[in-house]
């Protein structure tokens, strides 16, 4: 695959946007290898193929990014596709909300919503995504509550310490590729 940023993008070889990330080849060279070792793995190990892109989906459908909401979204089962699509629709928040352990950044704390699949999701979606949707939904919005029972709930639901482990580094990579993509996009829309 072409550097999927790049595709995300919609770089082509040779413009300004492709001489502006070259000036950080190692950074760009991480970042495809980041995609690679998620999406495209030698071993998947105990993280299928449809939860990698169905998780990415929904990552990509929090944060509001359409195009990459798309781009992981294309590459699912017609119908797991369409319940990530009504559970974003219903997960969709602002955030970022959560608790501070007391002391002076509990000036800073904001309530906010929690977020559950549906019933009509948990049936489409299953144990282990709707464990997994629920702990993503925490980490875009609820960073600062992420604790013990919420991996637990994973752990209950099917989900190894190294799946967990690989959840969490979609959701990271989701949320740093976005926000490149974001900038990028926003460069382009400077050189026109």
């Amino acid at each position: 695959m072409n550097d999927v940023i790049d595709t995300l993008v919609g770089i082509a070889p040779g413009s300004k946007l492709d001489a502006i990330r070259a000036q950080r080849s190692e950074a760009r060279k991480h970042a495809q290898a980041s995609y690679t070792s998620l999406f495209e793995p030698r071993d998947w190990g105990g993280v299928t193929a449809d939860e990698r892109h169905a998780i990415a989906a929904f990552v990509a459908g929090l944060h509001g990014e359409p195009k990459t909401d798309v781009f992981y979204a294309a590459k699912l089962p017609v119908g797991l596709r369409a319940a990530v699509a009504t559970e974003v629709a219903a997960a969709k928040s602002k955030g970022p909300y959560g608790r501070f352990p007391k002391g002076p950044l509990s000036a800073e704390d904001t309530p906010g919503p929690t977020w559950k699949v549906s019933d009509p999701g948990r049936k489409a979606l299953g144990a282990r995504l709707t464990a997994a949707f629920e702990h993503t939904h925490m980490l875009v919005f609820h960073p600062r509550d992420a604790a013990a029972p919420a991996l637990q709930a994973l752990l209950d639901a099917g989900w190894s310490t190294t799946d967990i482990v690989t959840l969490s580094q979609l959701v990271a990579f989701l949320s740093y590729q976005i926000r490149v993509v974001a900038g990028l996009r926003v460069l382009s829309g400077s050189q026109k």
